[in-house]
């Protein structure tokens, strides 16, 4: 599946690999110029960020982040490891315990969060061909969508730096009290591959409105963003020491992090094995909380009075977005028995054109590479897994191009709950499609899974979505919908998709500890 694969499709296609940028549709197969449609930015930042500067790492070895249209070498990235996680966790302290940061007016930080905002959109053209460069994804979808959501990100929380409230309670006896709700201190972000620009605001924007300072662990795979991010940061006059960045790998700089004595909280969005190790990390240093979004397996429900049109372009967006790199894609796709034929055939006509290929050079392109060589094994050996288990393969599944990490995103019918492709998160363009006859059932299956991050329904029935939206175990459920989220609203899992919610003001809460402060009522009370 590795190089004799590549290097087939190298021949020229002999296994009936086809190229990428084919569109599958009657008419036969298009091809495109590998003339780049966008301006390929300059690499300015491979360093680790500690204390305000870039700097190498104590050891001084580089990893090589890869392209995954190609696989070709982006760049060398310095590789943080022990020594420098402590180096960085030591500025964030000294930033916490004695900078300003954490005693400057809610206001104050505010504005300085607001001014990192407007750089980031100022620079949103270049940050969004960067993290498509290192992640596979198209630039244009990109700065809409990951740039856009940082930058909403941030300016939410810039105005609500300055709305953190203790209460008033009113106490038996002799004695009133009231709360403070102070920075928590310092904060270790692990961020995921997929979303890279987003998850770094998404962590990164609460956590510096309520007065914390942190140190970002960025995924091996894409660590340019962070560090252009870093780099902005500072720029908008945020103090030296509050935002760390040191990339690296999970095993040695990211278990450095999740271990650390001086680190006060840990904020992972990843798998859920990865998310076991943090709790365990936690647990056997200094029980710091921990807040896991985690794997999801999460089931879109489409009811027969949907508008089938509607429901074919929704189960596709919700799938194979991203790639179908995303822990909340719908990819247990559960059609009422009435209209199923009808849908699959919609759907199988319609992933005729559907377009996958290079999205720096093809403006046709829906989807483009997997984000690494290891990635793109793991998705196709779940479609073999799928069809020795006895699915039906009703579209793509390939692999293709001569080069880089592309698959035509899979379609699987006559899916059966218990096999794997139905129960283990994939993490790719891999879509299982069932049938139900009631609501009872639609219910029942898709609450009968490990996981429980998000759920869409598609119904015109009020009464029957009203009842579904309560009953499915999910942190997140869309209603004839998918993909629609906003930095107002919470987004986190329940089960083995984790605990805690990143977006929305709950997310605050996480780097917020309540401190209670009781006086009498008079003074020369007793005092109890």
């Amino acid at each position: 599946m590795g190089s004799e694969s590549e290097s087939n499709a190298a021949a020229g296609g002999a296994d009936g690999r086809p190229p990428v940028g084919e569109v599958k549709e009657k008419g036969g197969p298009g091809t495109t110029e590998p003339r780049l449609l966008f301006e390929m930015p300059e690499i300015r930042f491979t360093k680790l960020f500690i204390n305000g500067c870039f700097v190498d790492a104590v050891s001084g070895r580089t990893f090589e982040t890869r392209d995954p249209r190609t696989g070709d070498a982006i760049a060398s990235v310095a590789e943080g490891d022990k020594e420098d996680v402590d180096l960085a966790v030591k500025a964030a302290r000294d930033a916490f315990d004695h900078g300003e940061w954490p005693r400057m007016s809610g206001s104050e930080r505010g504005r300085m969060i607001a001014r990192f905002a407007e750089l980031v959109e100022q620079q949103a053209e270049e940050l969004a061909v960067l993290e498509s460069l290192d992640a596979g994804k198209h630039p244009a979808v990109t700065k809409a969508v990951d740039v856009g959501n940082a930058t909403g990100s941030l300016r939410y929380f810039a105005g609500a730096a300055d709305k953190i409230h203790g209460e008033t309670l009113k106490m038996q006896g002799q004695f009133q009290a009231y709360t403070l709700r102070e920075p928590l201190g310092v904060a270790g972000f692990i961020i995921p591959w997929n979303f890279p620009t987003t998850m770094f605001a998404i962590k990164v924007a609460p956590a510096l409105a309520a007065g914390c300072t942190m140190v970002v662990k960025p995924a091996e795979q894409t660590p340019l963003s962070a560090l252009y991010l870093a780099h902005l940061a500072k720029q908008a006059g945020i103090p030296d020491g509050v935002i760390n960045v040191v990339p690296g790998f999970g095993p040695t700089a990211g278990a450095a992090l999740a271990s650390h004595m001086d680190v006060d909280m840990v904020s992972f969005t990843g798998s859920t094995e990865v998310g076991r190790l943090i709790m365990e990390a936690s647990a056997r240093s200094n029980l710091k909380p921990v807040y896991l979004e985690l794997g999801g397996k999460s089931p879109l429900i489409i009811f027969d009075d949907a508008d089938l049109d509607m429901a074919v372009e929704l189960a596709i967006s919700a799938n194979f977005f991203n790639k179908g790199e995303a822990c909340v894609a719908a990819t247990r796709v559960y059609v009422q028995e009435s209209i199923y034929d009808q849908f699959e055939e919609k759907l199988a006509e319609r992933m005729k054109s559907w377009v996958v290929g290079d999205p720096l050079t093809d403006a046709r392109v829906n989807q483009g590479p997997q984000v690494d060589k290891t990635q793109y094994e793991r998705v196709l050996s779940y479609i073999d897994q799928g069809k020795r288990e006895g699915a039906t393969l009703l579209t793509g599944g390939r692999p293709c191009g001569q080069k880089g990490y592309y698959i035509e995103p899979a379609v699987f019918t006559n899916v059966k709950e218990d096999m794997v492709i139905a129960k283990e998160e994939i993490f790719g363009p891999v879509m299982c499609l069932m049938k139900f006859k009631s609501v009872e059932e639609a219910i029942a299956k898709a609450n009968d899974t490990r996981y429980g991050l998000g759920a869409g329904v598609v119904t015109r029935d009020v009464d029957v979505a009203n009842r579904v939206v309560r009953s499915v175990h999910a942190g997140l459920v869309w209603l004839n919908c998918y993909f629609a989220v906003d930095s107002d609203c919470p987004f986190g899992g329940r089960k083995m998709s984790g605990f805690g919610k990143d977006e929305g003001m709950q997310a605050l809460d996480k780097y917020l500890a309540v401190k209670a402060v009781v006086t009498p009522l008079r003074a020369g009370s007793p005092w109890m």
